[in-house]
């Protein structure tokens, strides 16, 4: 039984009996996702299944803010398929693929999450997620890798090399959004590496204490960085998807270098100020 609520579900692929079961449970109106343990992985609210619950998902929408022109997105690790049903739904637009290795995750998404089935917008793919990448570069706007299992980021998502491939797999002005677990004792690492892959071109944005960490890295600087024009993208979007961007662009200077007047982007500044 989950503290946090009552199990529903549990699969088991005997490929993947070694890391755990997946497993769903259901507290106060919220199911969640759960891999190997009972640490929550995703969560949709039953009454509102397109909208973000937790917060880190909803701070990964802050790619909104630096690429509005984004139209493809392509995601290692499915989850819950909180970002894909979301996006889906709100931003259909935006091409979605996203890769998954274990096919069980795949099943309970559909079966318990309301993943959608793949049309036009969204291609679920059941593969390994670094190899991909590293089969299709330079194709993808928005890189989102989102694939902690029971044991941490797996060894293969999280090499120098692979974070060499992520910014080979992004378009001229592609942004890679990395979701990392604060309490990690390896974060330092993860964050050293992708800040070497992208030239330091890095932003750092907590969404909980100690919780999840987005990494956001940049193939090219974005054109302005102004806390007055990031302050006033972030009101327009905050009214159109009813998600706290101007929270987060304030939640910006917490682990970044900045001036009064401006953000700045990642190691390689903060030797500057």
């Amino acid at each position: 039984m989950f503290r946090i609520g009552h199990r529903i579900a549990r699969s088991i692929h005997r490929k993947f009996a070694d890391e755990g079961s997946v497993d769903v449970s259901e507290s106060d109106g919220v199911r969640y996702l759960h891999l190997g343990n009972d640490t929550i992985q995703s969560a949709m609210r039953l009454s509102d299944p397109t909208s973000l619950e937790l917060r880190y998902t909803r701070g990964v929408m802050m790619f909104l803010l630096f690429a509005p022109k984004a139209a493809t997105m392509l995601g290692v690790g499915l989850g819950g398929a909180s970002v894909a049903r979301f996006m889906h739904y709100h931003l259909p637009h935006i091409h979605q693929r996203v890769v998954e290795i274990n096919p069980q995750v795949i099943r309970i998404a559909r079966s318990h999450f309301a993943l959608p089935d793949d049309d036009e917008h969204l291609q679920v793919i059941e593969g390994d997620g670094a190899e991909y990448i590293r089969n299709h570069p330079e194709t993808t706007d928005v890189l989102f890798l989102d694939a902690y299992s029971s044991d941490g980021l797996p060894d293969e998502l999280s090499t120098q090399m692979f974070f060499d491939s992520c910014v080979q797999a992004l378009t001229d002005e592609g942004i890679l959004i990395a979701n990392l677990w604060g309490s990690d004792k390896r974060f330092d690492l993860y964050l050293s590496r992708i800040e070497q892959s992208f030239d330091g071109r890095v932003l750092v944005l907590a969404t909980g204490r100690p919780g999840n960490i987005l990494v956001f890295g940049f193939k090219c600087e974005p054109d302005d960085l102004r806390w007055s024009s990031l302050r006033e993208r972030a009101k327009a979007l905050e009214a159109e998807h009813q998600i706290e961007f101007l929270d987060f662009v304030e939640s910006l200077r917490d682990r970044n270098p900045c001036s009064n007047h401006r953000l700045f982007l990642g190691v390689n500044e903060r030797e500057t100020i």
